[in-house]
């Protein structure tokens, strides 16, 4: 059976331009760019997210700042390379792009500003936590399969009942997820003891749902997902550093 991989991962996003565009790549003659787009959530903050889209998609007037966007794609990943070193990185690839009238973006249920849907395996053994305040939190790295052989490795965090679930959910595991995408900052303090603010991205679970477990008899007669092994836990927005072709 073809797989059909826009159901794998799909994503809709309603925001505002916040960054102007930094050439990012080039492939065949097509060249992409990377920009911000700020996306509201129902609480009043936004999340700052990286967008990224090939020429053939803009006009003269598309990326200038402060316009409003309703962008259609998927949230890819890829690893960019520093020395011997990997990291991952996010971003959404853009397939569709509507220019939507100025003003405020008001998040409601009628209106969705933020919203992804991915299907895929667990290819690490979920962390399950608590924060100080009880609240329980379950962090799995999520393989998408992409077109070509290629998969985007995806974080993703879930919280309460979902959470406990996940604990004990072996790799290899098929899974649904529908949530969105948020941005946090968090610090990364260097060897000479400098501390750097920095940007890391992830999929909030809102709804979970198991299309088939792994059972334990099967991870040991097989060799589990197929996935990279330079990939890293550490999510970063470096528009500016090298890049794998998205």
């Amino acid at each position: 059976m073809e797989t059909n991989y826009l159901e794998n991962n799909y994503l809709a996003l309603v925001g505002k331009v916040t960054s102007d565009k930094i050439f990012s790549h080039e492939i065949y003659g097509e060249k992409f760019y990377v920009f911000d787009l700020s996306v509201p959530r129902l609480s009043g903050n936004a999340d700052i997210i990286p967008v990224t889209i090939s020429e053939r998609l803009l006009t003269s007037d598309t990326l200038r700042l402060e316009r409003n966007l309703r962008i259609e794609g998927q949230f890819r990943s890829y690893n960019s390379y520093e020395g011997e070193r990997s990291r991952l990185v996010l971003t959404v690839f853009a397939k569709e792009v509507e220019e939507l009238e100025d003003g405020e973006i008001e998040p409601s249920k009628d209106l969705i500003t933020n919203e992804v849907t991915l299907k895929g395996f667990v290819c690490k053994e979920p962390i399950y936590r608590k924060t100080p305040f009880g609240r329980e939190i379950a962090d799995l790295l999520m393989a998408v399969n992409r077109a070509y052989g290629k998969s985007d490795y995806i974080p993703i965090i879930a919280w309460g009942r979902n959470a406990r679930y996940c604990e004990n959910l072996p790799v290899g595991s098929e899974i649904k997820i529908v949530g969105r995408i948020q941005s946090r900052k968090y610090e990364k303090k260097h060897e000479d003891g400098t501390i750097e603010t920095k940007v890391a991205y992830e999929v909030s679970a809102g709804s979970l749902a198991i299309i088939n477990i792994k059972e334990k008899d099967e991870m040991e007669d097989s060799e589990g997902v197929s996935g990279d092994e330079t990939v890293d836990n550490q999510i970063e927005n470096t528009t500016q550093e090298s890049k794998e072709v998205i």
